[in-house]
């Protein structure tokens, strides 16, 4: 079912005491409006919202009016995000986290899902919690300092989430609460001319909250009932900033440059979605890492409040329009929020025997309170294995990226090595023919001595000096082993194909060499030495780097090795890992069978204790009716002892009044008789 995103506008109290002079920020149910400072409102300038809190509002209210509908939800399965929008120093994170006597979103949030899970008797939960936040555009773990610079997956199973990211399993509020005020140490602040303590980063606590029904007819786990899986998200970001107003430099430059990108990307985003389907072109939530994240909260599967924090003061009137302005394009965003239900082995709770919890609540005495120890230790060293072996294959995958990057490095290279062997290669040669060309020449300009230097390993080419005598004739060669052959010696004469028995038939003869006639002899001796010191130059220059690219090469080559041995390193570790994981479960599985006979003893124990338990009952109540009809002739007993005792009583006053009147009619019988006596 679509539904709008609920946003909030939440005024803090004014720091300044200072009446306004031109204008001021006036309430009005849900609507703020900026008006002149007698009265009258500003045209355009009106917005309206769900909620709009004055300075009097608490975090309690707060709580109450905008998110704790999304943490029930979230305990029914939703999806749920809260997040505080706003300038530096507006009291977002007073909002979100709080102080002791009045404690923000997040505590209040977390206190209330589990109150919210011990009222629900039908299902079992499992909630596992994360704390990361994106400092200049990289995320760290605020739960473990070493997890740096993480980096965003995406799959179809576990949809966008953060690769490496430490999650603790908890059990009730106040480990949640230990595990926030630890990651609170580790997260980045700063001083401003705004504030005093500013977030410098965005913070993003994160609770997965999976449960499973429970079939309370039989006692057991349903195997076929579905298990939710819901992600709620509470996010503190950091405030826009004006460096004018912050005064900020360096490094809280470099900060503010940071966030007010991140914030520009999420205005966009919010721009972009508050268009409408129709209208929609395409939403840039990758151009963020903050709008990647929260991108199922801001237009998809979730049920999402905003509270738009603002200030009062006439100074910051600019800013506070932005705010509003972006709170109203968020009012416009509609979401689909649907219950998260799944079938696959994807949730960690479903990987886990659910059976254990149910003998860890039957169970009673020390014996089950260990093992209850035991499988809650069991159970966190096998999600940070899972998770230490996700981190471990992505650095293998970069470090085989690297190292297909570096071996390609490598032949590159060696391909330039190559071209530059073959660039010496050819400046030998071409200093070899230059120092043929201002060699004396012969009056036959077309006829050139061949170089063997290539042809031949003996051969070689000497320069005649200055000061030696001209030979009579030409020399001929040793062997014809260093003799070029004819398509050398038609390159070098440039075409010229010589008659070799007409030069056999020449007779010997002096030859003279006559330099040319324009340059004198010390000039061209001259240019050729400059000319040849600069070829050395530059085949020293040539040489150097081809030393210098073949030191490289054998350092890569190095590395090369070193990195092949980290990656076995790194594979021995994922092995071991592996191994541990197994070990694990061979605990997990002993664990297991030991419960199996724990629970057969139980029932064996609990069906002997249920026949003593019905003796007993029997004789009990033997005992209770014996007893009673004890106490019944007891008592009887006692009523005719009392009623003998007043029957003695009586008899013994009737017998004695009984012996009074036998007395009294004795005399009166014996006075008859004396009466008689006389008459006759």
């Amino acid at each position: 079912m679509a539904e709008k995103i609920c946003v909030a506008v939440r005024v803090r109290p004014s720091i300044s005491e200072e009446s306004p002079s031109g204008t001021f920020w006036k309430i009005e149910d849900n609507r703020i409006s900026l008006h002149k400072l007698h009265g009258t409102p500003i045209s355009g300038l009106s917005y309206a919202f769900d909620h709009v809190l004055d300075e009097s509002c608490s975090n309690s209210k707060v709580y109450e009016l905008l998110t704790k509908d999304v943490i029930h939800a979230a305990v029914d399965g939703f999806n749920g995000t809260a997040f505080a929008y706003g300038q530096t120093s507006s009291g977002k994170t007073f909002t979100m986290n709080g102080s002791l006597n009045d404690p923000g979103i997040i505590h209040r949030a977390v206190n209330d899902v589990f109150q919210k899970i011990q009222m629900i008797s039908g299902r079992e939960f499992l909630i596992r919690v994360s704390y990361m936040e994106i400092y200049n555009e990289e995320i760290n773990d605020l739960f473990a300092v070493e997890n740096q610079k993480l980096p965003i997956h995406e799959s179809l199973e576990r949809g966008i989430f953060v690769a490496g990211l430490r999650e603790e399993i908890v059990n009730n509020a106040e480990q949640v609460i230990k595990l926030l005020e630890s990651g609170e140490v580790n997260r980045h602040f700063g001083e401003t001319n705004m504030n005093a303590r500013s977030s410098r980063s965005h913070t993003i606590f994160r609770m997965v909250i999976e449960s499973k029904g429970i079939d309370t007819g039989s006692g057991d786990y349903s195997s076929s009932d579905a298990i939710r899986v819901s992600v709620l998200n509470l996010v503190d970001l950091a405030g826009s900033e004006r460096i004018a107003k912050t005064g900020a430099g360096g490094v809280r430059l470099k900060e503010g440059k940071y966030i007010n990108k991140s914030l520009m990307v999420l205005g966009n985003v919010i721009n972009k979605l508050s268009n409408g389907a129709k209208q929609r072109a395409h939403i840039p939530y990758r151009d963020s890492k903050l709008t990647r994240i929260l991108q199922t909260a801001l237009g998809g599967n979730a049920k999402t409040s905003i509270i738009c924090t603002v200030a009062p003061e006439e100074v910051h009137v600019e800013e506070t329009k932005g705010t509003l302005q972006f709170a109203s394009r968020a009012k416009r965003i509609t979401n689909c929020a649907q219950v998260n239900e799944i079938l696959t082995d994807a949730a960690l709770l479903k990987r886990q025997q659910l059976e254990i919890e149910d003998l860890r609540r039957k169970l009673q005495g020390s014996r089950s309170e260990v093992l209850e120890q035991e499988i809650l230790k069991l159970r966190n060293d096998m999600l940070k294995y899972e998770l230490e072996r996700e981190k471990l294959e992505m650095e293998l995958e970069e470090e085989r990226r690297s190292h297909k990057e570096r071996e390609q490095c490598i032949r590159d290279q060696q391909l330039k090595i190559e071209n530059l062997s073959s660039l010496v290669s050819d400046g030998d040669r071409s200093s070899s023919q230059d120092s043929m060309k201002e060699s004396p020449k012969d009056e036959c300009n077309n006829f050139k001595t061949p170089c063997f230097k290539e042809t031949s390993n003996n051969a070689f080419v000497a320069k005649r000096s200055n000061y030696s005598e001209l030979p009579d004739f030409s020399p001929l060669p040793d062997s014809f082993s260093n003799v070029a052959d004819e398509d050398t010696w038609f390159k070098m004469n440039k075409g010229y194909i010589a008659d070799l028995d007409s030069l056999q038939a020449t007779p010997a003869r002096k030859v003279q060499s006559f330099p040319p006639q324009d340059i004198t002899p010390d000039c061209s001796n001259d240019n050729y030495k400059l000319e040849l010191q600069n070829l050395k130059t530059q085949l020293e220059l040539v040489i150097k780097e081809k030393d210098e690219l073949q030191r490289k090469h054998e350092e890569e080559v190095q590395i090369n090795s070193r990195l092949m041995g980290e990656i076995s390193e790194l594979k021995q570790e994922l092995d071991l890992s592996n191994n541990s994981l197994e070990s694990s479960k061979q605990r997990y599985g002993n664990l297991e069978r030991e419960f199996q006979k724990l629970k057969e003893e139980r029932d064996s124990l609990l069906q002997t204790v249920s026949e003593s338990s019905k003796n007993i009952t029997f004789l009990t109540d033997q005992k209770e009716n014996i007893l009673k009809d004890l106490n019944c002739e007891v008592q009887r007993r006692k009523d005719l002892e009392a009623e003998i005792k007043q029957f003695s009583v009586a008899f013994a006053s009737r017998q004695r009044s009984l012996a009074s009147i036998h007395g009294e009619f004795k005399s009166k019988i014996e006075k008859l008789r004396a009466e008689n006596l006389v008459r006759y």
